[in-house]
């Protein structure tokens, strides 16, 4: 039997991207010969797709297309970040981004069904599951073509932002970054979800309440209901301009808002869309460690 040595499986992951492990599989199975070997990996490459399925994908990445008025911003998920660098991951990020600018589709099925060059979406990221060796999907997105302008912001790959305006170029672009930074849940207090609402002047009235009986304790005064629900409720306010983003201070001049930015630069904002890869995914946390020798373990049972 031909002895397989680094070097062979360096190449052969060079050739076809596929993972360590299963180079060194293939290359034990065809007795070193280099090109049977990448047939093999060939042959195994829908296989991969059904088994790494059912694994968590909380990496990933944002892509974002723009063009002629009409936008898309997209997150596609992946294990590790370090498939998240992967070019053909990126690309294939890029392309699904312009597919949902040009066709509008419904949802991430018709997505998937979309083709190119006669291959459909799903086949695409089937093909690359089995290149790569993880398993990856689509999450969301979202398409813009309201008839307003079109701003983006990109923070690396993890973090997009588009902004749907009227007016200057800069400024809106000054607020896609300000999104990015900032994170807030709505545009203006007025749309800042009920439930979001109803959570936070709650957690004020528990601490009201805790403030109230420390106060009995110590024998102290305690608060009036009138003056507790006014603390309340400033609370709520507070709240309020915290999370909607006109009413958030400025990252580039805190000494403004950003209602008052926009309306020095004669400008509008309709809405904003913000992706953050993973955000609400539960991700599984290993130690580094135990996941190589689990690895190893793996390897040996094979």
């Amino acid at each position: 039997m031909a002895a397989i040595t680094a070097s062979m499986v360096a190449e052969l992951r060079a050739k076809t991207d596929a993972p360590m492990m299963e180079c060194k599989k293939a290359l034990t199975e065809a007795a070193g010969d280099m090109a049977r070997a990448e047939e093999l990996l060939r042959v195994k490459l829908g296989s991969k797709a059904s088994k790494a399925a059912a694994r968590i994908t909380a990496e990933g990445i944002v892509a974002v297309h723009l063009h002629g008025g009409v936008g898309a911003l997209v997150e596609i998920n992946c294990e590790t970040d370090f498939v998240a660098k992967n070019d053909d991951f990126l690309q294939f990020g890029k392309l699904l981004a312009r597919l949902v600018a040009e066709h509008d589709p419904a949802d991430v099925a018709a997505l998937s069904a979309l083709t190119v060059d006669g291959a459909s979406v799903d086949a695409l990221r089937t093909a690359l599951i089995g290149k790569i060796g993880e398993n990856m999907t689509i999450r969301r997105f979202k398409r813009f073509a309201a008839g307003h302008q079109l701003a983006s912001y990109l923070h690396g790959t993890r973090i997009g932002v588009v902004v749907e305006y009227d007016g200057d170029a800069q400024a809106a672009k000054d607020v896609a970054m300000h999104v990015a930074a900032m994170k807030p849940v709505a545009l203006s207090a007025s749309e800042v979800p009920a439930a979001l609402i109803e959570s936070e002047r709650s957690i004020a009235s528990q601490k009201a309440a805790e403030d109230a009986d420390k106060a009995r304790a110590e024998g102290r005064a305690v608060q009036p209901p009138e003056i507790v629900a006014r603390r309340v409720e400033g609370a709520v306010q507070k709240y309020l301009k915290e999370v909607s983003l006109l009413n958030q201070a400025f990252v580039k001049n805190d000494k403004q808002t950003v209602e008052q930015m926009l309306a020095a630069a004669k400008t509008r904002v309709a809405g904003f869309t913000l992706y953050v890869v993973g955000e609400g995914i539960e991700k599984k946390s290993e130690n580094f460690a135990d996941e190589v020798a689990a690895q190893m373990a793996a390897a040996r049972g094979a």
